[in-house]
């Protein structure tokens, strides 16, 4: 094969979601097969096997590579000399691999060498134009925008059309893959000077496209249909937004005075919002403490004392004249960063660490409600047998650095603790690791993409890093990937709201 055959040449990568409905060879070849009748040139496919069986199907040209998750390197694609050899057995007209300055296992010039020793070509998947100019250096036949965006810094949602015109001032064989999700994109990469473009998970990933589809959707009938009032009820305060898809129109923050009981909390929500009637075609209730069928109870009644079965539903609709929808406020969290936030739509386990620890799960595009994600009352490792939230939490801390002669709350205990006095440091490092075992449980139950972590402890400077530090021993395929929160306190009223839409 000669460079020149990929010029011009729409590439479809046929790479199912691991672990999803179609992770198998038979689909892979099937997705391979139609892109071709369709007027694909060429593949890129993901794993020896894989390769294997595509080959055996058609004749196109191969990109192939190989995925891992080593424990000691950042670098997952085609990282060993054995990949190339294992991808060339297999059928692979071109091999692609990670060409970005990070610690590898092998050498770019070692892998291009096994390449070339095979009489193959090669791709370099470059985070910028330095990796394409040191790859290039090196040999390399084809540059490709594979990696930008995914070397650290937040994810972008764009094609890097940029990094594509300043690659093709270095050579005219520049393949454009990344985040190209429409026609029209792939058009811009090649305008930019592409000679190939690959597109991936518009084609051949139903669950992303699916989840771009139900994202549009749900956001236009959200506007077509009005906003909705969410309300998130916490032990301290209560929170009430006019909400329209992940965006928040007005809100408004309401003490919750605990003796008053959730009769009075609501009528004080329904007081302080009256500004709002005729502005919202539903109601959305997230509160905490366990809810079933529309009815609320408290399950640590030192967090929020709440009539056992609450109607809370009912008294929702009947007082603000709409349909109401309840849930519990991690959980309705969960949904938000799922849906709009750091859960990218992914399956997703959100804990909130603060005051108390809850959260919520999101599996296969559903949020798991009653007790699930209730997590900060399961037995903590303590002797005491206490739960979880007692020896972790806000709370836990604050008494703790009482017991020590230091008298602070949470936030000074980390302010403390960062100045490095011990006794804060010590609080910090035993709440880190007591969360940092629920994460590690967390993630044999459930094996999420990811765990989201939010709360006023859970954000609090430097204690996602301690918890990460907590798990760094584990082998890479069991340790769970933690992420920060980034909806903040709006996490519950924009989840709710969503919910809300969805169950009319």
């Amino acid at each position: 094969m000669r460079k020149e055959d990929l010029n011009l040449s729409l590439i479809v990568s046929c790479q199912p979601v691991p672990g999803g409905a179609m992770d198998e060879a038979i689909f892979v070849s099937g997705f391979a097969r139609a892109a071709l009748a369709a007027g694909a040139r060429a593949l890129r496919i993901e794993s020896a096997a894989y390769v294997a069986a595509v080959r055996a199907a058609v004749e196109a040209p191969i990109i192939g590579i190989v995925k891992r998750d080593l424990d000691d390197s950042p670098v997952r694609i085609t990282p060993f000399i054995a990949d190339v050899e294992a991808l060339a057995d297999a059928g692979a007209n071109i091999i692609a691999f990670d060409a970005t300055d990070r610690p590898r296992p092998e050498t770019i010039e070692a892998l291009l060498a096994a390449i070339k020793a095979r009489g193959l070509l090669s791709m370099a998947d470059c985070s910028c134009v330095e990796d394409a100019k040191r790859a290039l250096d090196a040999g390399v036949d084809f540059v490709g925008t594979t990696m930008s965006g995914y070397v650290g810094s937040a994810e972008p949602v764009e094609p890097d059309i940029a990094l594509i015109a300043a690659m093709r001032q270095l050579t005219p064989y520049v393949i454009a893959e990344g985040r190209i999700r429409t026609p029209e994109q792939a058009a811009d990469a090649v305008r930019a000077g592409a000679c190939a473009v690959v597109v991936g998970s518009a084609i051949t990933r139903t669950e992303h496209v699916t989840s771009w589809f139900d994202d549009a959707v749900s956001a236009a009938f959200l506007e077509r249909d009005g906003a909705t009032l969410a309300i998130d009820i916490g032990g301290t305060k209560s929170l009430a937004a006019l909400v329209r898809g992940s965006q928040v129109l007005a809100e408004t923050t309401i003490a919750t005075s605990r003796e008053a009981g959730p009769d009075a909390w609501l009528a004080a929500i329904a007081e302080q919002s009256k500004s709002w009637a005729g502005r919202y075609e539903r109601v959305g209730v997230a509160a905490t403490g366990l809810i079933n069928d529309g009815r609320w109870s408290a399950l640590n009644p030192a967090t929020l004392s709440i009539p056992d079965g609450y109607p809370l539903a009912a008294q929702a609709s009947k007082l603000f004249g709409k349909p109401a929808f309840t849930v519990n406020d991690a959980q309705a969290a969960a949904w938000g960063e799922h849906r709009f936030g750091a859960g990218n739509n992914e399956d997703t386990v959100f804990l909130t660490i603060s005051t108390g620890i809850g959260g919520g799960v999101v599996v296969n595009g559903r949020l798991l409600l009653g007790l699930a994600g209730h997590f900060g009352l399961i037995r903590s490792p303590t002797n005491d047998q206490s739960p979880l939230e007692d020896v972790a939490s806000g709370r836990w801390m604050a008494a703790e650095a009482a017991r020590a002669g230091h008298p602070a709350e949470a936030p000074e205990i980390f302010r403390k603790a960062r100045e490095g006095a011990g006794w804060a440091e010590a609080i910090v490092a035993q709440s880190a690791s007591r969360a940092a075992l629920l994460c590690r449980d967390i993630q044999m139950m459930f094996a999420p993409k990811r765990i989201v972590i939010g709360g006023g402890i859970g954000l609090a400077s430097g204690y996602l890093k301690v918890i990460g530090a907590q798990l760094a021993g584990l082998p890479q395929h069991l340790a769970p990937h933690l992420v920060a929160a980034s909806l903040g306190s709006h996490a519950g009223i924009i989840g709710v709201a969503d919910l809300a839409g969805r169950h009319r």
